[in-house]
């Protein structure tokens, strides 16, 4: 085997993906600003320092090619399809029948359930599945006693799975065949790798109907109606109001001993200590952890307010009273891409823009930190939940918006006339893609064409539907993807992992490749590991002369296999605010079923492929 030196530009663009992989680690960085830094060093290195070699050119055009990659038009359009199939409610009817099910034979209406948002996610994103199942998961799960923690976990880890089996089920699905194709490979059909699935699949998914839940332990329920979600807040002493001259031991008296003081805060910089005979005075703050029916008794018992009163950014008045009729208390998870990722309440203008009074904050990773300052000006992150109050208008307005989830199980998607005609076109698009009578780029831009012809979306759903972070991570992944291939890395790195194997049997090395890209998609965006290791997977093949196609399947599945970490999927967010799971939990059950996953893949493909 001839060995490969790699030139100053690859051992550049080696470098530069070393960081972009350590840059989308960092949760305090927006993954689009992670995503255009790199761009931009990547465009900028290659201007500055021209590359051209045995009839290569890379450089600004080449990279901002991915802005037109077919599939990312392909994902964007079938991101748009899907949001046309939430706002009709055309998947009402499955929460229906799921819910009836939940009170008849719960066990047996878990594995529907499973089975069910498995085979939706092969055909659309499953994060509106997701969304859609959750609340009545919850609903159902308290009403028949069935833990609660055993039903989400399971059911988001499902549409992860059945994502995987066709060409059209993950954004990285898309990719790895798109990619594959540009670099010689024949083009995968829709269902041309269904088989390794369901039969690897289908272990899975028995693992999460029968083993998963019972190797969870019974979390708190997350929705307002039910649930001691504990939340940190900070009730203001207000003049002429119970707690005004009180000492701390007739306040805590007043609520009967159930509150917990954690903290009296004075002034900016002055914090009293926790005293029974301190003396509280108009304008101090008592930091409180406690569930939301709590903390709305301790308010009304004490005559304190759980909203800044001095915040002259966010008043209450006539537009955002509570005291008006048809109060309502919600849970807000704050997700990547929604309008509080990342900012301050203040940043954001939350109250101004929707109506609603923050309380309280639930840090999910962290829900024993403490919230020392002023609420608004909290820099909030993927996973922390909001308890916000408002009227029953502004609330059911926040929904509608789309673009955060309120935890609430009360309100069912609306079931329009609209619906059925968006399943029509969702069907359409996925039937002349999987017969190939058109590229699936093809039809389902077409497919949203008709979304709007036939009323069932309109141009504010379809650019809410839109990720800016997808759109970065995928354009600069193709960026680095392209650098990797054209200065040689790629099989730098594929001459180094086979030199490394060589003695090792070609089924081991494929077994040994899925399970490195599936350590890589636990830590990073499954986009970027997906579109990093896909030439380097047709790399290794060529030096080992073996069929490229196995080993693209290798990126594939491994790229979608984020069942261990919350932060390795969008759902895993949303499961781990929703259920009340801890990262152990996911680690408890995402690390068995990688293990199930990886070997029933370590079989199956070179079984299937004869190696």
């Amino acid at each position: 085997m001839q060995a490969i030196t790699p030139d100053a530009h690859g051992a550049a663009v080696l470098l530069l993906t070393a960081f972009a992989l350590f840059l989308f680690t960092r949760d305090n960085l927006p993954l689009e600003t992670s995503s255009l830094t790199i761009l931009i060093l990547l465009v900028a290195g290659f201007q500055i320092f021209p590359y051209e070699k045995d009839g290569v050119t890379l450089g600004a055009p080449e990279f901002f090619a991915g802005f037109g990659n077919e599939a990312l038009v392909a994902i964007c359009a079938l991101l748009i399809v899907g949001k046309a199939l939430e706002t009709t409610g055309a998947l009402q009817p499955l929460a229906t029948v799921v819910s009836r099910a939940w009170s008849s034979r719960p066990l047996l209406a878990l594995l529907v359930t499973l089975i069910a948002g498995a085979v939706l996610s092969a055909f659309m994103n499953n994060t509106p599945i997701v969304v859609l199942l959750m609340p009545i998961l919850v609903g159902v799960s308290l009403r028949v006693k069935f833990p609660v923690s055993g039903v989400m976990l399971p059911m988001g880890l499902a549409t992860i799975i059945g994502g995987m089996s066709t060409t059209i089920g993950t954004s990285t699905n898309l990719l790895v065949v798109g990619i594959s194709r540009d670099l010689g490979m024949n083009e995968f059909s829709m269902f041309d790798f269904v088989w390794p699935v369901f039969l690897v699949g289908g272990f899975g998914i028995l693992f999460l109907w029968i083993i998963a839940p019972r190797m969870l332990p019974d979390r708190i329920p997350p929705l307002a109606d039910t649930t001691p979600r504990i939340f940190n807040s900070q009730l203001h002493v207000t003049e002429g109001s119970f707690a005004d001259g009180k000492t701390l031991s007739e306040v805590l008296a007043k609520t009967n001993g159930r509150m917990r003081v954690d903290r009296i805060q004075r002034t900016e910089s002055l914090f009293l200590a926790k005293l029974p005979s301190v003396q509280l005075q108009p304008g101090d703050r008592l930091f409180v952890k406690d569930s939301p029916e709590n903390l709305k008794d301790f308010e009304m018992l004490l005559g304190a307010t759980l909203y800044n009163i001095s915040d002259d950014e966010h008043p209450v008045g006539e537009d955002t009273p509570l005291t008006a009729e048809g109060q309502q208390l919600a849970e807000v998870v704050v997700t990547r891409g929604s309008p509080l990722h990342l900012r301050s309440l203040a940043t954001a203008r939350f109250t101004g823009s929707y109506g609603l009074i923050p309380l309280a904050l639930h840090r999910a990773r962290a829900p024993s930190s403490q919230v020392t300052g002023d609420l608004n000006s909290v820099r909030l992150r993927a996973g922390d939940v909001l308890l916000v109050q408002g009227t029953r208008d502004a609330i059911d307005q926040l929904k509608d918006s789309g673009t955060m989830l309120v935890l609430d199980g009360t309100t069912d998607l609306p079931h329009t006339h609209r619906a059925n005609r968006a399943l029509g076109v969702m069907g359409g698009v996925v039937l002349a893609a999987a017969t190939g009578l058109l590229p699936i780029s093809v039809s389902a831009l077409i497919g949203v064409g008709l979304m709007f012809a036939l009323g069932c979306l309109n141009w504010r759903d379809a650019a809410q539907s839109l990720s800016t972070q997808v759109i970065m991570i995928i354009v600069t992944s193709l960026a680095l993807g392209r650098a990797l291939m054209d200065t040689g890395m790629a099989d730098y790195l594929a001459f180094g992992f086979v030199n490394i194997a060589q003695n090792l049997p070609v089924p081991l090395i494929l077994s040994s490749f899925i399970l490195i890209m599936t350590l890589m998609t636990n830590i990073v965006s499954n986009n970027a590991a997906a579109v990093i290791g896909t030439p380097i997977s047709i790399s290794i093949a060529q030096q080992l002369g073996a069929n490229p196609e196995p080993f693209v399947l290798a990126v594939l599945f491994g790229a979608n296999m984020s069942f261990a970490t919350p932060f390795g999927y969008q759902t895993n967010l949303l499961i781990l605010s929703a259920g009340g799971y801890k990262f152990s939990d996911f680690l408890r059950v995402g690390i068995p079923l990688t293990i199930i996953m990886w070997i029933g893949f370590s079989i199956a493909l070179p079984f299937l492929y004869d190696l």
